[in-house]
């Protein structure tokens, strides 16, 4: 078996294994340094002599290291008399423990900074080191954010699934970090967000709509991404991107995931940001854009959801339906503190003609800005007012 191979296959494998032994009762924090002997020994033995059955090979190292580990403890702890024995060989367990491996990691006395950590470590299979760079911190502190987080879960029974809106919530965040560095946070969160897709497509029935709703909603902006920034890393808006670089087969699969979770009846706010984002897709150009629909599922989502970022990006789809007075008036009821609310108001101003306050939001807008790209960007477009002026 290839090395390549043999480190692909591993990190499917290792959090469907880390999944079976927390749902066997097994505390969070030893099953997984016990995988992660495991996966030593698999690094060792499989390029010359791979297992016919990968994941029976794992969860059967996996539960000696496990054993191994707890009996060494046991004087200490007294622990002895509760470890299982060694499970006997026969067929693995094919139950897909997605879904209870993600609710144990985005648990909710757990913060979102280390429900996203625990979850990139865990089911991700990213090492300390690279989650560390994604999020710009020493390995240090990433290590001893995921130590707490799981200090924090530790010893709690965890058998069945918890609040799948929290994962969905945790896999969004995830999402909207892009990509930083060496890894591509947002295809970590489609690949995850797939796997619970598949995981709740075993029962139908009880399947949230909003898990497809998220996906599709990833897919949808993730097909843009060629097109954010110049080749120099300057951000390009979505009304200026060149859409023959979004990708088309994305937005195709998005579109069909989101027609099948829209057929449920049972509309969510990713559902409805998905279909915002597949009205924008849709357009062959920016001014073919459909707003007055773009408007209605914003109406929608506001019956759904108080987030005044929905309110936010609301008032720019008034703008463009009633007109950038109209617009403004929406934003008028808006939190000002709001990352964006001066780069709307700044946009709705030049629409309405007013250079001045256009670019005294966009001067402002560039003073709050989270990234260079976007700070770059707000002072060019107040230096192209002054030059108009």
């Amino acid at each position: 078996m290839h090395e390549d191979q043999v480190n692909d296959l591993m990190r499917t494998l290792a959090p469907q294994v880390l999944g079976v032994l927390v749902r066997r009762g097994a505390d969070f924090g030893g099953a997984e340094d016990a995988v992660q002997e495991a996966l030593i020994e698999a690094v060792r033995h499989w390029p010359d002599s791979p297992p016919d059955d990968p994941k029976a090979w794992l969860l059967r190292v996996a539960g000696r290291k496990l054993i191994d580990a707890q009996r060494s403890e046991a004087a200490r702890r007294r622990r002895e008399e509760r470890v299982g024995d060694e499970p006997p060989p026969g067929p693995t367990e094919q139950a897909d423990d997605t879904l209870l491996l993600l609710s144990r990691c985005c648990h909710p006395a757990l913060s979102p900074a280390s429900a996203i950590a625990l979850t990139l470590r865990a089911v991700g299979g990213l090492t300390t080191a690279q989650i560390a760079r994604a999020f710009l911190v020493p390995e240090a502190t990433m290590a001893q954010r995921i130590s707490r987080a799981k200090r924090t879960i530790s010893g709690e029974r965890f058998d069945t699934p918890g609040d799948v809106r929290a994962v969905l919530h945790v896999l969004y965040l995830i999402f909207n970090e892009g990509f930083t560095g060496e890894i591509s946070l947002a295809d970590e969160a489609i690949r995850l967000t797939r796997q619970l897709v598949a995981a709740e497509a075993a029962e139908p029935l009880r399947m949230d709509p909003e898990i497809a709703g998220l996906l599709a909603l990833m897919l949808l902006h993730h097909a843009r991404r060629a097109a954010r920034y110049t080749a120099s890393g300057e951000l390009v808006p979505l009304d200026q991107q060149d859409r023959s670089l979004w990708d088309t087969s994305m937005i195709a699969e998005g579109v069909a995931v989101l027609q099948g979770a829209l057929a449920r009846d049972r509309l969510g706010e990713y559902q409805a940001q998905a279909a915002i984002a597949a009205l924008h897709d849709d357009a062959p150009t920016a001014d073919e854009t459909d707003w007055p629909q773009i408007l209605e599922w914003y109406d929608e989502l506001t019956r759904l959801t108080d987030s005044p970022v929905v309110a936010l990006n609301r008032a720019v789809a008034v703008g463009q339906v009633d007109g950038p007075r109209a617009g403004l008036a929406a934003l008028a009821d808006v939190d000002p503190s709001l990352s964006r609310w001066d780069a709307v108001a700044a946009h709705l101003y030049e629409r309405a003609d007013d250079v001045p306050r256009a670019i005294e939001h966009y001067l402002t807008a560039a003073d709050r800005a989270s990234s260079k790209a976007e700070l770059t960007h707000l002072i060019k477009q107040a230096a192209r007012l002054r030059a108009r002026a």
